[in-house]
């Protein structure tokens, strides 16, 4: 219910995510505003508010909008328990617009304002509150006569409460018609919720006392509330793993790339379609399954069977792989998901299973869950996120060319790799055939030579190193002119 951070003892909001970017939560006693427009969210931020400490802590929800009835039967289909939750029902009564004897639906304000003053005091002073939540507040401002009474009102109010030692939770609907930067002053954070294109979001606009995580947060809302998840961003220690080299058990390309990748380097393998790249970043897999460490891949392409069977029509054993956890395969519906929930799937995932290496296949389906956002971005803050933890990333990245022109990537992402590992179909007397090279390698030297590349049933074969032929990367090789005619393919 409280999270401990520094030296403040937070009230946790209860939802998911959203105490992360709150450094551990609300400061107490104090009162932030939820800013947003009609069905962004506010009222189930309320409500988790409410819950997440009512095993501890007296709850207050003073409703001004939808009745205590409504409220209720809304909060039971979205499974929050709010028996333990008092209310003090401020909503206007199926009565109001018949008992016009009192006074005019248009009569001064005056006449509610005092009442509505009184019930809240004498219920506060009754149960002693430490969570409130007014939803919303500017039916409040309808009560009063001008713009200053109305600040003056609000500002007391709030005082009053966090005196009494609550810590408050209030919504406001501003619009460009009915501001609300009155309320943005005097309250002590703002936690704007926004819509946009298709998405929504969480941004920590203002938050006294306290760090917070800036910038644009995304959120969901289900059918048990509302989950955040917060941006990733590279942690600033890096894990210290020492030179520790990932072999894929194949000795002729780990010649090719000088022993293998190192640990918690980034690589892309690109070439495309069909060539052969998933089943490679599988054998790193297979290899590493057999010193009992851990791999996650996430595919945006294909499904978790059609990877299975063709890995294990290869000689790559998928299956044992799974029933023994060393290996997890999931197959990512991308337009299911947004960026951030995502990486924060992945973040789970690796520290759940402990992961040592981390496939994401592929590069194109990844960029289709953006959904026009920045890919390179996204992409870049996963990547370094897991590679700070010590996690070796392969990123699988398709390009459309079948031979001839050269191209790495399409999408501007090579500057991020510590290997660029490249495939590529090669014509050779009339036969298709594969070629395997090495780009860049930050970390160690490589083999600069192509060899041949087969997929065969007992699994990947790597050639001699294809010194003899010239213009492989045109996709239209020769053979050079000491080349032997019966040179062995």
């Amino acid at each position: 219910m409280l999270a401990e951070t520094s030296s403040i003892t937070r009230v946790q909001t209860g939802v998911s995510g959203l105490d992360e970017i709150l450094s551990g939560g609300l400061v107490p006693e104090r009162a932030y505003m939820v800013r947003g427009g009609p069905g962004s969210g506010k009222t189930t931020l309320g409500l988790h508010f409410l819950t997440a400490g009512i095993d501890a802590e007296r709850a207050l929800f003073i409703n001004l909008g939808e009745s205590e009835k409504q409220l209720r039967q809304s909060a039971e289909l979205l499974g929050f328990d709010l028996a333990n939750v008092v209310f003090l029902d401020l909503s206007p009564s199926p009565e109001f617009f018949s008992e016009v004897e009192s006074y005019d639906v248009f009569s001064p304000a005056d006449v509610e304002r005092e009442p509505i003053t009184r019930e809240i005091t004498s219920k506060v002073s009754e149960i002693k509150p430490r969570r409130v939540f007014i939803d919303t507040v500017t039916h409040l401002r309808y009560l009063s006569t001008d713009a200053q009474q109305f600040r003056k009102q609000i500002h007391s109010l709030l005082r009053y409460l966090t005196t009494s030692g609550a810590t408050v939770l209030y919504t406001s609907e501003g619009s460009a018609d009915e501001p609300d930067d009155d309320l943005q002053y005097m309250s002590d954070g703002i936690l704007q919720l926004e819509r946009a294109n298709q998405r929504r979001y969480v941004e920590i606009a203002k938050f006294r006392a306290s760090s917070f995580f800036a910038g644009q947060h995304a959120l969901i809302l289900t059918g048990e509330g509302m989950q955040v998840f917060p941006r990733i961003l590279p942690e600033a220690n890096k894990a210290i793993i020492g030179d520790v080299i990932v072999a894929s058990g194949i000795p002729e390309l780990d010649k090719l790339l000088h022993g293998g990748l190192e640990r918690g380097t980034i690589t892309i393998i690109s070439g495309p379609s069909g060539v052969g790249k998933t089943t490679l970043g599988l054998q790193f897999m297979k290899e590493a399954a057999g010193r009992g460490e851990h791999s996650l891949i996430y595919t945006f392409e294909e499904g978790v069977e059609t990877i299975t069977r063709r890995a294990e029509n290869v000689h790559i054993p998928v299956k044992a792989m799974l029933t023994r956890g060393t290996l997890a395969i999931t197959a990512v519906e991308p337009l299911h998901f947004t960026p951030d929930e995502f990486a924060h799937r992945v973040r789970s995932d690796a520290q759940q299973m402990d992961a040592e290496i981390i496939m994401i296949d592929s590069v194109s389906g990844y960029s289709v869950a953006l959904q026009g956002e920045d890919l390179v971005t996204h992409l870049h803050s996963l990547c370094k996120y897991l590679q700070n933890r010590g996690i070796t990333v392969i990123l699988i990245n398709e390009v459309q060319d079948i031979v001839g022109h050269f191209q790495v990537t399409d999408v501007g992402i090579s500057y991020m790799a510590d290997t660029i590992i490249f495939l590529r179909y090669i014509e050779l007397r009339g036969q298709l055939r594969r070629a395997i090279g090495v780009l860049k390698k930050r970390l160690s030297d490589f083999e600069k030579t192509l060899r041949e590349y087969r997929i065969t049933t007992y699994g990947i074969r790597v050639g001699k190193p294809l010194s003899e032929l010239r213009g492989i990367l045109t996709g239209f090789p020769q053979w050079g002119k000491d080349a032997s005619d019966n040179h062995d393919e």
